[in-house]
């Protein structure tokens, strides 16, 4: 499957999560993850590539589900994947 198959669009609504942490672990026995930054898909992509890559597992992105390429939240694997393939979708 080619992108020209699998649409995605880059500008609906979408926020950026980070868990709570100890030691650049989550704290699991916390609440749950609090929101940093609130933007479009996109916006939200660039701002957590920002973040120190050491980190990145601690935040998570939130948005609309575009399937089958784009889930409800989006790991920090699976945003470094989409930000890869970006130029493609």
């Amino acid at each position: 499957m080619d992108g020209a198959e699998v649409p995605v669009s880059f500008d609906v609504p979408a926020i950026i999560r980070k868990w709570p942490s100890l030691h650049n672990a989550r704290r699991l026995d916390s609440s749950g993850p609090y929101m940093v930054f609130q933007g479009t898909l996109d916006e939200c992509m660039k701002e957590f590539m920002a973040k120190p890559e050491s980190t990145r597992h601690l935040y998570e992105i939130l948005t609309a589900p575009q399937p089958p390429m784009i889930p409800e939240v989006l790991s920090a694997e699976h945003v470094a994947e989409l930000v890869r393939l970006r130029e493609f979708l």
